[in-house]
């Protein structure tokens, strides 16, 4: 059973009414993606969060950078736990949850970033549990769906992060491309040098350029590796 809560340095997650809790790939794309998003210009942007969940990534963005972020979440228990979540964080001020499907809102401005780990698993088997079966899959949220939305949501200069298995990634970049999204860095993640690829963590931009290639290792034997450790040792508490 999954702890109901998960604490960090400076905030914790409660996470007892959300279908998807926090884990270590998520950790590592919100720490790789705050870095990111804390350079100029950047810095002081505004970020829109697509599924926020338990608003997980938005306050590791609003550990690093002086954002002004709105999460948009469109189940409603898991959008009230965010929203507490915020409340109880020191960058309360700077964060909004906004309940909604993010193809039917109408939020009437654009961001300098747009951080998203959209539902995963088109096609493959469901769970029982309908809240997760949310979370999880597509038919809540399509990648044409979700790159038409930040297509209208993203300004012109503006960067998008998103967390894809690895083996749906390619797909992604392809339908990115046809909706003018260009790919700036990608990193590959595995758990040991022993396993294959699981997750790509995508940085996007609106212009073409030469994409930066490159992989990381979460564990090195029975320890995180130095590059896992050099991104989370500002959240994890060891």
């Amino acid at each position: 059973m999954s702890n109901s809560y998960f604490r960090f340095k400076q905030f914790t997650i409660h996470q007892e009414r959300c279908a998807m809790k926090v884990c270590t790939d998520a950790c590592l794309f919100g720490a790789w993606a705050g870095r990111k998003a804390a350079q100029p210009p950047l810095t002081d942007g505004s970020v829109l969060d697509i599924g926020t969940g338990t608003g997980l990534l938005s306050l590791m963005l609003a550990q690093q950078g002086n954002h002004r972020i709105d999460a948009v979440e469109l189940d409603e228990k898991a959008a009230e736990q965010a929203a507490e979540n915020f409340e109880t964080s020191p960058w309360r001020e700077r964060l909004q949850v906004i309940t909604g499907d993010i193809t039917k809102l109408h939020l009437g401005k654009k961001y300098d970033c747009i951080i998203t780990n959209p539902p995963f698993f088109e096609n493959d088997l469901k769970s029982p549990d309908s809240q997760r079966n949310l979370a999880l899959h597509s038919e809540a949220l399509s990648f044409t769906e979700l790159l038409t939305a930040c297509s209208h949501y993203l300004s012109e200069e503006g960067k998008l992060a998103v967390l894809l298995p690895y083996h749906r990634k390619e797909v992604f970049v392809q339908q990115a491309l046809q909706a003018g999204f260009f790919l700036e860095e990608e990193v590959a993640v595995r758990q040991t040098p022993k396993h294959a690829y699981f997750r790509a963590m995508l940085w996007l931009g609106r212009r073409a350029v030469t994409p930066l290639q490159r992989s990381l290792t979460i564990r090195e034997g029975e320890i995180y590796s130095v590059e896992f450790s050099d991104l989370l040792r500002e959240y994890y508490l060891k």
